[in-house]
């Protein structure tokens, strides 16, 4: 394998990022977490978390932009015991649901005054953000409230001015929570990336209502037991009918993706991994293009050999075509190192494509609702 210059940037490509249904989820437990947050808010690089739910995933499917703003993540828990349950059955080692709510609470947990986060709280209903605020400081927590704004029930362009900028960017705030509703939330995060000086950011819906006392968190029984979705329609019966939406889009999932890629993994333990071999990546490149043939079976169990070869292919800073022609069986952590590479390439405005893609690769892409990097050029604004 081709040995070239200190890769641009691997954080990505050594998280232990999954492929669930067309999103990545972080096999990741709260404490590591916590120490991501703390890390990320002492520097000046972006770090976008997202917490992906049931509606998360189910607006994934319909909508590009949305499913950008979970790929383009630098953290992307399991928030929603329907993502841990599929993530389960699919043999993603997902250990616990790991919410925005609990990761905001566990924030707060009083540490050294010397490194308690200062918050910018952006969204909610009219008054939410500033009465959370003010509970916020009166705490003596493991963070600060450094401002608040409430930019209304408008449109994506009209909360992405100049002076609204400016005021959050001057808050001295090393931690954002926007609330504005998961589907616009998450764009205008997505959109104005590179116009916020906050490090790190996330989309915590619900969590400055519970901060602000306007709503009422489910017992934590219900919590554990999945059934928080029921409180939520007691508390608000509007959102009956997302519920409701999603779960049906939840049932036909289980029915036409989920369970024949269990089918097909207990099958493939009996097969291929009876003559599994260490895979083989053969590298050529020219002078715009990188060209990586897989040979073998590319799972979990030896993924060693992809991490290495991407992370030099990645500080190539050239385009990558992955040749899947002698490529036998993949799963949900390859899927997931995939779309690591492709972040990493995206950030550097290039593309990466597939070729060879056999029949049987191809319905595993798909069933693992990764059809749309068969059809697409994999090309991300940074």
């Amino acid at each position: 394998m081709k040995q070239v210059a200190e890769p641009i940037r691997t954080d990505d490509l050594t998280r232990d990022v999954y492929g669930v249904l067309g999103i990545p989820i972080d096999a990741i437990e709260m404490s590591s977490v916590l120490r991501r947050i703390q890390s990320a808010a002492t520097g000046a690089a972006p770090f976008l978390i997202s917490t992906a739910n049931l509606n998360f995933l189910v607006t994934s499917r319909s909508d590009a932009e949305f499913r950008e703003s979970l790929l383009r993540s630098d953290l992307c828990t399991a928030d929603g015991m329907p993502i841990v349950w599929i993530a389960r059955l699919l043999g993603v080692p997902v250990r616990e649901r790991i919410a925005g709510s609990d990761i905001f609470e566990a924030l707060k947990v009083a540490q050294d005054s010397t490194r308690r986060l200062k918050i910018f709280l952006f969204g909610g209903t009219e008054g939410t953000a500033a009465a959370a605020c003010i509970k916020l400081n009166a705490e003596s927590c493991g963070m600060t409230c450094a401002g608040s704004y409430d930019p209304g029930f408008c449109a994506i362009e009209e909360m992405s001015t100049d002076a609204i900028f400016n005021l959050i960017n001057s808050s001295g705030a090393n931690f954002m929570a926007a609330a504005l509703g998961a589907k616009k939330g998450q764009a205008w995060l997505l959109r104005n990336h590179d116009r916020l000086r906050i490090p790190v950011r996330v989309h915590l819906g619900a969590t400055i209502n519970f901060q602000a006392g306007t709503l009422k968190r489910a017992p934590s029984r219900l919590q554990k037991w999945g059934l928080e979705w029921l409180w939520r329609i007691k508390e608000e019966p509007q959102l009956w009918r997302r519920y409701w939406d999603d779960g049906i889009v939840l049932l036909r999932l289980l029915l036409t993706q989920v369970l024949p890629l269990v089918v097909l993994a207990r099958w493939h333990r009996l097969t291929c991994t009876r003559s599994a071999q260490v895979p083989q990546i053969k590298w050529s490149e020219d002078h715009k293009t990188v060209i990586l043939s897989i040979n073998g079976i590319m799972t979990v169990q030896n993924l060693g050999t992809a991490v290495s070869c991407f992370q030099d292919a990645a500080a190539a800073a050239k385009h990558i075509v992955i040749n899947f022609t002698g490529t036998r069986l993949i799963d949900a952590r390859f899927l997931g190192l995939l779309l690591m590479l492709s972040k990493q390439l995206g950030e550097q405005q290039l593309n990466l494509k597939f070729t060879g893609v056999s029949p049987r690769i191809a319905r595993l892409f798909r069933l693992n609702g990764f059809g749309f990097l068969l059809s697409t050029k994999t090309k991300r604004v940074a």
